[in-house]
């Protein structure tokens, strides 16, 4: 999910503690260093590569409607590509976002939200939607008629305005098909390019990341990632919490922890097997039906009552509301992505290193309590206003 990470600031305490490159990123370092001698020639495009080009633009536009039209490409792509798991991640946190996008439309959200607030975080989730969307689905369209015409074609990623860093890494997967390895450079790609343009856009640091009500989500802990699966018994989560969103290297570590979790043996083909049956709605009841509906249960001339203990509704409560994205919000026509390249520095290879330890991915409880705090919550700000 641009500008390049501010070394001296962000990174400067992992890249410290390693003195030696493993040959790997020797080679990638050692290509990435050539960003000054390359030169897109952009005139000799034979009439193939036009239409190549301009049927991957087409395709692009197609899914990037809305959230769920993209988060299905990412579907689709995974299906017939499997190697590229980046797919299968991104299809994963783009549920989230669609679960964090209809949040606002929802049973809790709205009582603690302003309209205002409410189509701000919107805008701001979509926006970084869209623009990953944008960036990210032509490297995988080019990948794939890559392998079709067996044949690298990745020399035709500047005319996507892709960075000079994924024109090294799909080289390099080309050749390696070091599975990890592209994975991992796509996450840092993503959180990179939407850096300047969501994250710090002075419009969204005014109106969002510093206002008082994100850091009431950030407080209450309304922002975990999840995993659901079935053990065929009962629904259950994993995932893990979005701390410091504005922090590029968080973002950056975190998107290595969500993939390694993603993809452990453990969990993946309850996962995958989950999210193969249950299309995407965007509406929470698409893995929790027994705690929401897609459908207003409760009197909205009734005073607010809590539905919640410990995950399970209490007797004669209503489902929480959660509509599907179609029902919460129209789709956006969005203005065309900010030029640029946000690659400058080849430390960031640095995040390419793969982390031994296992990730803890317990959310459950945590995700539950959080629930009962904004129910909580709501229930306070209605004693204040009487």
């Amino acid at each position: 999910m641009s500008t390049v990470i501010n070394i001296k600031k962000g990174g400067s305490q992992i890249f410290d503690q390693f003195k030696r490159l493993p040959t790997e990123l020797k080679t990638i370092k050692k290509e990435l260093q050539k960003k000054e001698q390359a030169v897109t020639d952009l005139d000799n495009l034979s009439d193939h590569e036009v239409e190549l080009i301009k049927a991957i633009k087409e395709q692009t536009r197609k899914y990037n409607i809305n959230n769920v039209t993209r988060t299905q490409a990412y579907m689709d792509f995974f299906k017939k590509h499997p190697d590229i798991e980046w797919a299968f991640l991104a299809h994963m946190v783009a549920r989230n976002a669609g679960w964090n996008m209809t949040d606002l439309k929802g049973s809790l959200l709205t009582r603690l939200m302003t309209q205002e607030q409410q189509e701000y975080f919107f805008a701001f989730l979509e926006r970084s939607n869209w623009l990953i969307f944008h960036d990210a689905f032509p490297q995988l369209l080019l990948y794939e008629e890559s392998i079709r015409k067996k044949k690298n074609l990745f020399y035709l990623l500047p005319q996507f305005g892709v960075s000079f860093f994924m024109k090294v890494m799909w080289d390099y997967y080309y050749q390696t098909k070091d599975k990890n390895m592209i994975s991992v450079a796509l996450i840092i790609n993503e959180q990179n390019y939407i850096e300047d343009r969501v994250i710090q856009n002075k419009d969204y640091q005014a109106n969002l990341l510093e206002s008082l009500e994100f850091k009431i989500q950030e407080l209450l802990q309304l922002n975990q990632i999840l995993f659901p699966f079935s053990d065929r018994k009962q629904v259950k989560l994993i995932g893990q919490s979005v701390h410091q969103f504005a922090s590029l290297k968080d973002r950056i570590l975190l998107g290595k922890r969500l993939y390694q979790l993603l993809f452990d043996d453990e969990f993946f083909d309850a996962i995958y097997e989950m999210a193969l049956q249950q299309r995407h709605t965007g509406s929470r009841k698409d893995y929790w039906p027994n705690i929401f509906n897609n459908i207003n249960e409760a009197n909205p001339d009734q005073p607010f009552q809590e539905s919640l203990k410990e995950c399970q509704l209490k007797p004669g409560a209503n489902r929480l509301y959660s509509p599907t994205l179609e029902q919460a919000w129209r789709n956006v026509e969005q203005k065309p992505a900010e030029q640029g390249d946000w690659y400058s520095d080849w430390k960031v290879i640095h995040y390419l290193r793969k982390d031994p330890s296992k990730i803890n991915g317990a959310i459950y409880g945590e995700y539950c309590e959080s629930l009962e705090k904004m129910e909580l919550a709501i229930l306070a700000k209605g004693t204040m206003s009487k």
